[in-house]
């Protein structure tokens, strides 16, 4: 049997252990997207992770959604990210960066021009974000021109060519959580007409081109894609995700990327019908597989052992744990996250958890 601490090979990444850190938007950037001068301790502090995936990026202005979060798109936001690269790489691990474009899950408060934000199709989706002039109501976005769609994947590949300046070991394509990608996947937020809507097929094509785009820039061993078949954050849903994600795991797997990232259930374990799901879907791809989504340390040690997943993501544990490693392998107590600082900006409930030992 595998066991969770030992080592892995992701595509071309080698990971000295299976516990993966998964992304975690921290709005700790300042309001030109370039990562805080806090964002290299914060992950350093981190790196004795398998693999850091790095909070969500955005790949241009248009793509942001949210205050405070970081972008790849000029070289400020390179030369800061390098910094955080090289603080990882200092302490022995090994970091990529994910590529994000919300689309419809913006603002014109945060858009260039206050223009609205784009999406597949121009359907408001529920509820609201966080704007710099507090919270906002969606808005109806506007439905992107089919020649349009050229543009926002070369966006993907711009921040892809950017992230491999900045020094990381490899990207990670958003494909989940009611973002862009997510958007254009699934049948309730994709009533297109034109090649990018309506068939299977053509709602995976807007994913298959952008990830084609980023493996030009990287090569495909060193490029990963995040999923999440039955989340309905941000207002999603698809009348049949299990025939959609297979299809894009297909996708995805014909290109021969480094790895599958799955979000299993939707904000808790997944059921028993969704990992039934998640085993067909999985099926399609026959790459490294990393499994996320309500995971503790019993439910990873199984996941690898009995060869559900090669690696195991763990999010809101690892913002309170920076040595999550040292104390899954110890079955040690979790120190608890402070919510109230998640996204408040500033050290506090950023840089200044302790390790167990500090912590004794």
């Amino acid at each position: 049997m595998t066991s969770l601490f030992e080592p892995a090979r992701a595509g071309a990444i080698d990971t000295v252990n299976r516990v993966f850190m998964g992304p975690m938007t921290r709005n700790r950037a300042d309001p030109a997207g370039v990562p805080s001068a806090l964002a290299p301790e914060y992950y350093r502090q981190r790196a004795t992770a398998g693999l850091i995936i790095s909070e969500a990026t955005q790949v241009a202005p248009e793509g942001q959604g949210y205050p405070f979060t970081p972008g790849i798109h000029v070289a400020a936001q390179v030369a800061a990210w390098r910094s955080v690269t090289k603080a990882v790489h200092g302490a022995g691990g090994r970091i990529v960066l994910q590529l994000w474009h919300v689309g419809r899950i913006s603002h014109p408060d945060l858009q260039p021009g206050g223009v609205l934000p784009v999406a597949p199709s121009a359907i408001r989706p529920a509820g609201g974000t966080f704007t710099y002039g507090g919270p906002k109501d969606f808005v109806t976005p506007r439905a992107l021109e089919t020649d349009e769609v050229a543009g926002v994947v070369a966006q993907f590949r711009h921040g892809a060519e950017l992230a491999r300046a900045a020094g990381f070991d490899g990207v990670e394509i958003h494909g989940a959580n009611g973002y862009l990608i997510d958007q254009f996947l699934r049948d309730g937020s994709n009533r297109r007409t034109d090649r990018y809507g309506g068939s299977v097929a053509n709602r995976v094509r807007f994913l298959q081109e952008v990830a084609e785009a980023v493996v030009g820039a990287w090569g495909a061993d060193r490029v990963g894609v995040r999923l999440s078949p039955f989340g309905s954050f941000n207002d999603m849903a698809d009348s049949d995700p299990v025939a959609t994600f297979s299809a894009a795991a297909a996708a995805m797997g014909e290109l021969k990327l480094a790895y599958l990232h799955m979000v299993e259930g939707d904000g808790a374990p997944a059921t028993a019908e969704q990992l039934a799901g998640i085993r067909a879907i999985r099926g399609r791809f026959a790459g490294f597989y990393v499994a996320c989504g309500g995971y503790d340390r019993a439910l990873a040690l199984d996941a690898v052992a009995s060869g559900h997943a090669d690696a195991v993501a763990f999010a809101t544990l690892y913002i309170s744990n920076p040595d999550l490693v040292a104390r899954l392998r110890t079955a040690a107590a979790m120190a608890e996250p402070d919510r109230a600082t998640f996204y408040q900006g500033g050290a506090k409930g950023y840089v200044d958890y302790p390790e167990l030992a500090e912590a004794a």
